[in-house]
């Protein structure tokens, strides 16, 4: 199993960024999908997750700014920002459910997204 993730960068507040998680070793719809990220000198924080029906999730703090999709034929996870703010500056990871209920088992290598002017 891998997780490549990209798309990470340095954007002005108010931008929009779209990172993607290339999976391989399964398939991304068999599983629940999360993006978890951590800012500087911060914990983890689980920002939002698909589930194997589609089913989105997401932490209030991206509700109506950040949009979590998969394209099954690509095994393919992304997380869609837009309205980006200083506070979404963090390394995001993507991160595969272990198949039996809200249990993490394999990390992509994060990618840093910057939110600053």
């Amino acid at each position: 199993v891998q997780l490549q993730a990209s798309g990470g960068g340095l954007v002005q507040p108010g931008g929009s960024l779209r990172l993607s998680c290339a999976a391989s070793g399964f398939r991304v719809y068999s599983y629940s999908m999360y993006w978890i990220r951590q800012a500087p000198g911060k914990s983890l924080e689980w920002v939002s997750e698909i589930n194997t029906v589609g089913t989105a999730y997401y932490t209030d703090d991206v509700k109506g700014r950040f949009t979590i999709s998969r394209d099954n034929p690509k095994n393919t996870l992304y997380l869609q920002m837009n309205s980006l703010k200083s506070e979404d500056t963090a390394v995001y990871y993507c991160v595969k459910d272990n198949g039996v209920g809200a249990a993490y088992d394999y990390w992509g290598q994060g990618t840093l997204v910057t939110v600053s002017s």
